[in-house]
């Protein structure tokens, strides 16, 4: 099978008065016409991943290519044949829909003609025919979300990466959006999504790496990843915390992984979900603990997450501070200024 993109051991630290190492070693490689999700928390290396992918920041060390093209070396070809959507609209606030699009096209240096007629088409495949002509500032994020992914399939790019493409937007707006990259990769399009959003990775991802704190920690399909965790989730919900202790203990007794805590409620994952379920709801009771909810459930892309990391893909270490390796600004540092 033909590798559309490659990332062979890649490494990048951000330096100054606190080095962080944004990549310790990170490798996959996507297939030609699938989705492949980076998926892990804010400040996990993601983003920093497909900025050295898309020629934005040089890796320390390790090596990438698209379609069999060095990243490093060959940039300005790799440049030609991607399409790149990222958590901030590139696009101009005071042009019109159409205006941005058709000045995509010229930094594309692509024939006028063919701007104009591929702007019209992308508007109207995007459900922007009517606001082609008003300024961007009159849209709602939505809209501004959908323009975003336009702007990035003016040149028709073979690989497309998509950085956290739905973040803030609405559940149907998000919802759209997805169909939308279902029919691009259904048309032969590679895309590589990054995403902390569980429901998203486990709808448009053939294959899924997760990543933290710089490092692959798991690989496979939606179905692998949910498999290894056990057939079933045990999830109790307890009354009072002081029941925390001994909740715990009773479900590592039946679990096939630690249990998680989370306020009120624990959760683990069990090879016979009836069985455990019995054993630990007699358990909980000899101990004279009552739970407020007891509930049997198939694992999520989500309990994968939580098993592998302790947490879940949504939470931001560093609150409101964004990491320092996904900070745009800081980015543009490490390139000098250049993109």
């Amino acid at each position: 099978m033909t590798h559309a993109i490659e990332a062979d051991n890649l490494q990048k630290t951000f330096k100054g008065k606190r080095p962080v190492r944004a990549l310790d070693g990170v490798s996959f490689a996507v297939e030609e016409g699938t989705v492949f999700g980076l998926l892990g928390p804010n400040g996990s290396g993601k983003t920093t991943a497909v900025r050295i992918l898309t020629t934005i920041l040089r890796p320390d060390g390790g090596a990438a290519r698209v379609l069999g093209h060095d990243v490093t070396k060959e940039a300005n070809l790799v440049r030609t044949l991607i399409g790149l959507a990222g958590q901030y609209a590139a696009v101009d606030e005071n042009l019109t829909g159409r205006e941005n699009l058709v000045m995509v096209g010229r930094l594309n240096h692509l024939p006028g003609t063919y701007v104009t007629s591929r702007s019209k088409e992308l508007l109207a495949e995007f459900s922007l025919t009517d606001a082609a002509d008003r300024p961007l500032k009159t849209y709602s994020g939505g809209m501004r979300r959908r323009l975003d992914l336009a702007a990035a399939l003016v040149a028709r790019p073979t690989v497309l990466f998509l950085d956290e493409p739905t973040t803030g937007l609405d559940p149907q707006s998000r919802n759209d959006l997805w169909e939308v990259i279902e029919g691009l990769v259904a048309g032969g399009t590679t895309v590589l999504l990054t995403t902390q959003y569980l429901e998203e990775a486990d709808r448009l991802a053939n294959t899924l790496a997760v990543i933290d704190r710089g490092n692959v920690i798991a690989e496979g399909t939606p179905a692998e990843l949910k498999a290894n965790l056990g057939a079933t989730v045990l999830e109790v919900g307890m009354a009072d915390l002081n029941d925390t202790d001994v909740t715990r203990g009773v479900l590592a007794a039946v679990g096939s992984h630690p249990p998680i805590i989370n306020g009120k409620t624990a959760e683990v994952t069990v090879e016979d979900g009836p069985r455990a379920a019995m054993e630990a709801l007699r358990s909980l009771d000899q101990r004279g603990v009552t739970p407020a909810t007891f509930a049997l459930r198939e694992p999520s892309l989500d309990d994968v997450f939580l098993a592998l990391t302790g947490r879940r893909a949504e939470e931001d270490e560093l609150g409101d501070n964004p990491n320092p390796f996904d900070d745009p600004l800081l980015a543009a540092t490490e390139t000098g200024g250049q993109q």
